[in-house]
């Protein structure tokens, strides 16, 4: 049997029932900063405002025919000038799509946008302690760890850590 392949776009508002499907699942769920049952018209603001005219954020998703597996972005750290260089990554794989190459593709494709397409020069996540398929994930990009957050959020119950980690350009542009 042969498996379609997996192919990479942007999001759309139209996939706003996929990204609460993905992010409400209690496999997914537990490791991001989302709260549980999330809402689709709540994603569907997101994504519509995502494609207003001046913003620089980025939103990619995976799928295999007309099965979303995962999304993926970069986004503004916030509006001073000074940190104007720095995005934030978000990435999430659906669970039966875990282990897969989901993860590693969006995250390929949104280090080949900051690195050849945008003025992106350091890439920021935040990623709770225990999360050791995903540090290894970021690790492979270039990652480093910058330090931990003790008690960073709250979590099924109870507070848990989360380390800070981020990746600079390795090759930042230059004037030729």
């Amino acid at each position: 049997m042969q498996t379609e392949p997996l192919t990479l776009r942007r999001a759309r508002p139209s996939d706003a029932a996929n990204f609460a499907r993905i992010n409400s699942h209690p496999e997914v769920q537990p490791n991001l900063m989302q709260l549980p049952y999330g809402v689709e018209s709540r994603w569907r603001q997101l994504l519509e405002e995502n494609d207003q005219p001046g913003r620089t954020s980025i939103v990619l998703v995976a799928e295999r025919g007309d099965d979303m597996l995962g999304s993926a972005g970069l986004h503004p750290a916030g509006n001073a000038v000074r940190r104007s260089h720095v995005a934030q990554l978000g990435i999430s794989v659906a669970g039966h799509a875990q282990g897969q190459g989901v993860g590693k593709a969006l995250l390929r494709a949104l280090c080949d946008y900051a690195d050849r397409w945008s003025r992106i020069l350091r890439i920021e996540l935040n990623v709770f302690a225990d999360n050791e398929r995903a540090i290894k994930l970021y690790r492979q990009f270039g990652f480093e760890h910058e330090g931990r957050h003790r008690g960073y959020a709250l979590r099924d119950g109870a507070y848990v850590d989360c380390l800070s980690m981020a990746r600079i350009h390795p090759q930042p542009p230059a004037i030729r």
